[in-house]
């Protein structure tokens, strides 16, 4: 007996040290053996970058350099933002070329600004190309693992899933929607211009709206009843937005510390949050006062759990729906309601401009509120909107990881290493613009081609793109078409030019207007 049980107890010991080295050495080979071999790969091919630390890689320089370029404001409205916001790729780009590696702690990252190379990425590798571990960690109690962190077959059936919340027909019934909401925030605007108030940070008003609007058009809520989803997924975002630094060392998402505390707290609320809007859809069918879910988003979402019941593959389960509607409420109005934002500024800061776009809706809508029929038509709308996405893009980086070995023009790119698409940089390229490329001038979107042709792309491109691009630009052409004409709007002098990164571009202070009621 006594021999059997030091067998028994030297084989447990043994199976736990086999264990053990196992886990060590999958854990060397993640951390330090793979970006290793892809950093030799690419130095093979002439592609290097600056010298990583260890374990934390270029984390610090890139902080370094952003706190210097970002401790002051911009001294006038100046489009010249790239340096200020990516200043380690304007410095590294000048010592290392147009593609260069850095180190986003132990993750291998490749800038990649040949545009031909990043068409065939997005549009050829789109399968074999998405969202990096790192990435996914990053966003886990923020978004979780929607739409916009999905890989593979689960981004394939989740887009599957949300895009018929987005085709023409459904776009079409959202208008009204739309200009319902939009109403209502004029009218309290008039209301508090009536009572003197002149200056109004114009970011905090459009950020109401969209997040209205997405509540009622998706989940047929409202902004009173999201509001606190919509704080707490804001307050989430910008613990977020520092999540590189929480990431770096082995296992550190798992520490006690005040910061994963707090972002798991909040993450509880959330869903919690998120859980009574479901129930209460949910609870609708099994009482019989609805024989559906509905057929907004949130209703094929249900609707598609309920198939998966009956052996759908996929399995889409109540976690997944809830990170769906945390990615569907932050996109669907933070990045709107910022593209309206820096667009107002612009046409505040450019009246000449204002005051043709103003004429072009009057002329188009003759005192009504514009139709979906009518957006069409409004063709300087359109080029100033889409010249406000260009020089602020919601997302200043597109990043793709290869899961796989790919080739993309004369490069070979091994399995693991990420590729980071500096759109912002793109969008700034005098090459690809032409010498006034920090200018204001949506007279270069006069030409459909010359956009197609110039590598824009604030919406991501080939089948990875932004699903909601469309009800983006519907929404924020109805808002603006209709507050222009209700308001003349000019920068105030309290507005400080300060364009900063939280995950998207926001103006670091708002953005102060000044607005005069027009007359009918």
């Amino acid at each position: 007996m006594i021999a059997m049980g030091v067998y028994f107890g030297a084989c447990l010991l043994a199976l736990i040290l086999y264990l053990f080295i196992k886990v060590a050495y999958q854990t060397l080979d993640c951390y330090l053996l793979t970006p290793i071999r892809i950093k030799n790969i690419m130095s093979r091919q002439g592609v290097r970058g600056p010298k990583p630390r260890f374990l934390i890689g270029n984390l610090l320089d890139i902080a370094y350099l952003v706190s210097k370029s970002t401790s002051y404001d911009m001294p006038t409205v100046d489009h010249d933002v790239v340096p200020r916001l990516l200043p380690h790729f304007v410095l590294w780009s000048k010592i290392y070329g147009k593609r260069f590696i850095y180190w986003n702690g132990t993750e291998p990252r490749m800038c990649l600004t040949d545009t031909e190379q990043i068409k065939e990425l997005l549009v050829k590798h789109s399968t074999t190309s998405g969202k990096s571990w790192l990435q996914q960690q990053g966003s886990k109690h923020f978004i979780g693992r929607g739409l916009l962190m999905a890989n593979g077959q689960d981004w394939y059936h989740q887009r599957h899933i949300v895009a018929p919340a987005f085709i023409k027909d459904k776009l079409k019934s959202y208008a009204g929607y739309m200009v319902e909401c939009t109403k209502g925030m004029i009218q309290s605007m008039n209301a508090e211009v009536s009572n003197g108030r002149v200056e109004f940070e114009i970011g905090e008003y459009m950020a109401r709206l969209t997040a209205d609007i997405i509540s009622r058009t998706e989940f047929d809520s409202s902004y009173e009843k999201g509001k606190q989803i919509f704080h707490l997924l804001t307050v989430l975002q910008q613990l977020c937005s520092q999540a590189s630094r929480h990431l770096c060392l082995p296992g550190s998402r798992f520490f006690p510390s005040k910061y994963n505390r707090e972002i798991k707290s909040l993450k509880i609320e959330v869903e919690r949050l998120l859980m009574e809007i479901i129930q209460s859809r949910k609870d609708c069918v099994e009482i019989g006062r609805s024989n559906s879910y509905g057929n907004d988003l949130l209703g094929m979402l249900l609707n598609e759990m309920q198939k998966k019941r009956q052996g759908d593959r996929f399995n889409l389960n109540m976690q997944v729906i809830m990170d769906e509607c945390k990615t569907f409420f932050f996109a669907g109005h933070d990045t709107t309601a910022l593209l309206l934002t820096w667009t107002i500024m612009l046409l505040a800061s450019n009246p000449s401009w204002q005051d043709k776009v103003r004429a072009e809706v009057r002329d188009v809508c003759n005192g009504r509120s514009p139709s979906v029929e009518d957006l069409s038509k409004l063709s300087l709308l359109n080029m100033v909107i889409k010249e406000s996405l260009r020089l602020y893009p919601p997302a200043t980086v597109l990043p793709r990881m290869a899961f796989e070995d790919i080739k993309l023009g004369d490069l070979h790119i091994p399995k693991g290493l990420s590729i980071w698409i500096p759109v912002l940089a793109i969008h700034h390229n005098k090459g690809i613009w032409g010498e006034d490329v920090n200018k204001f001038n949506p007279n270069r979107f006069a030409g459909q081609s010359f956009s197609q042709g110039r590598h824009f792309m604030p919406f991501a491109a080939g089948p990875r793109n932004c699903v909601g691009q469309s009800f983006a630009l519907m929404e924020a052409k109805i808002i603006l078409s209709m507050l222009i004409c209700k308001f003349k709007f000019t920068i105030s002098d309290s507005y400080r030019h300060a364009p900063v990164i939280v995950l998207t571009i926001k103006p670091k202070y708002g953005v102060q207007v000044c607005l005069s009621p027009l007359e009918e």
